[in-house]
């Protein structure tokens, strides 16, 4: 061993230091098990933050940094994952200026829409989301899924939104600089309609922060807590948890759901 030290070139101190912490007590073993325990009993659907939410709930107040490092440790990987979708690939059509520039207030409806999408992985396959979302009261105004990143997701999307949209209506339309809203048929698509296109900055995540916030928000509330037996069923479920989000959902800044919002403003008008 002594040799196998020198030829590793390890001083003698950090060797014994090694040995010395090989031999003490794992002071996180009785934790490590409770996290193995959560982990399992949701059966991998919790991240560290969840697990950490849960082991508060426990009596067990722990920092989220070490709960994430014990579960690397354990390999513990939280199985349902719902992320940003990277569709920047470079200049491929024309990109335009950023007319939000992060202004997300707006004083009534269909002024201000914003758009992304979000890639899930369940059961093996990934979809991809396509919503709208209008930022007066937060509502989604529509949206698609489909389980490859077209061109027609977008497409689609941005036709059945559109139809929503007043005639008389003056609408910014606001996205990331993904390859799709580049496209001279997104582009030629809005202009027909007078709507003026905005993107965020390049890698700039905050420009289109409301959107981020609705996906965050569909992460908590829907995807960890439910169960979901095939794909189609899910498709079915987000459906269902959509047309909640709109009608029934308070959202605490407006202290009502987004189309109690919007109708409230209609007949105040």
């Amino acid at each position: 061993m002594k040799a196998l030290v020198k030829l590793a070139g390890i001083p003698r101190s950090t060797y014994y230091d090694f040995i010395k912490k090989m031999n003490r007590p794992d002071l996180d073993a009785d934790l490590k098990a409770e996290i193995e325990s959560i982990y399992d009993e949701h059966e991998g659907r919790y991240g560290y933050r969840r697990i950490r939410d849960e082991l508060v709930i426990r009596g067990k107040k722990v920092n989220h940094k070490k709960v994430q490092r014990i579960m690397k440790e354990l390999g513990l990987k939280c199985l349902i994952r719902m992320k940003k979708y990277k569709s920047y690939k470079g200049t491929v059509g024309k990109i335009a200026p950023n007319h939000l520039d992060r202004q997300f207030n707006t004083e009534a409806p269909n002024e201000k829409w914003v758009t992304d999408i979000t890639e899930f992985k369940l059961f093996g396959v990934k979809l991809y989301l396509s919503p709208v979302l209008d930022l007066f009261n937060g509502e989604i105004i529509t949206y698609t899924i489909g389980s490859r990143p077209t061109y027609s997701l977008v497409s689609e999307m941005l036709a059945k939104a559109l139809v929503r949209l007043p005639k008389d209506r003056q609408l910014l339309m606001h996205s990331d600089q993904g390859w799709h809203y580049q496209m001279k048929q997104y582009r030629h698509a809005l202009q027909k309609r007078g709507v003026l296109q905005s993107m965020s900055r390049k890698g700039n995540c905050y420009d289109n922060s409301v959107m981020e916030n609705f996906f965050g928000i569909m992460k908590s509330e829907f995807l960890y807590f439910k169960e979901f037996e095939s794909v189609e069923h899910f498709k079915l479920e987000l459906e269902k948890y959509i047309e909640y989000y709109n009608t029934k959902r308070i959202k605490a800044k407006l202290k009502m759901s987004p189309i109690q919002y919007r109708t409230h403003f209609e007949q105040a008008a």
